[in-house]
């Protein structure tokens, strides 16, 4: 009997400190997010599901090209997957889908080999206060971003996408690209 009522115990024990470590890395280290949408594509579809780093943004701050998850400016609740465009500080510009990011008087025109198609958009001027990051979706025709709502706050932004987990043939570990 003392077997058995060990044997049930120790189930117990691992099954809670399963439960405990799957709730503090969700909670301080990473956490899955599904897209939904079709502002990324071509490189992250909608159904893709992703895992953030939730941990990387305490020790440093976001980098441009970087893609993010964050909550929604206009409505909390909601989250969004975009790449990072403009930095804090810097002003953005957008002339016949081509972005160009001035800071300090240096002019940067970004060469984005990761969007197929630069879009035929509306030309566009913000300049970023303290703390603000534009955003934009890869797919510029249909995305919903930065250009539409203004700067995402740094205290908005949930974190970084690191990997793809489904689906699982193009599962797949991300970095910024090189400007």
């Amino acid at each position: 009997m003392k077997k058995t009522l060990w044997s049930i115990f120790e189930m117990v024990e691992t099954v809670a400190i399963a439960i405990v470590a799957v709730f503090l890395v969700r909670t301080f280290v990473a956490q899955p997010f599904l897209v939904s949408g079709s502002s990324m594509d071509p490189n992250f579809q909608n159904g893709n599901y992703l895992l953030v780093d939730e941990m990387t943004y305490d020790f440093r701050a976001p980098e441009r090209g970087e893609v993010i998850v964050f909550r929604y400016p206009k409505d909390p609740s909601v989250y969004f997957i975009k790449r990072v465009i403009g930095l804090p500080g810097e002003t953005v510009s957008i002339t016949n889908g081509v972005v160009t990011i001035t800071d300090k008087n240096q002019k940067e025109v970004l060469k984005e080999p990761y969007i197929p198609d630069p879009g035929t958009f509306s030309n566009f001027t913000e300049t970023l206060g303290p703390n603000q990051y534009f955003v934009m979706g890869d797919n510029r025709n249909a995305s919903f971003d930065s250009r539409s709502w203004g700067p995402v706050p740094r205290s908005d932004i949930v974190g970084l996408v690191r990997f793809r987990l489904w689906p699982l043939n193009e599962a797949m570990a991300f970095s910024a690209p090189q400007y």
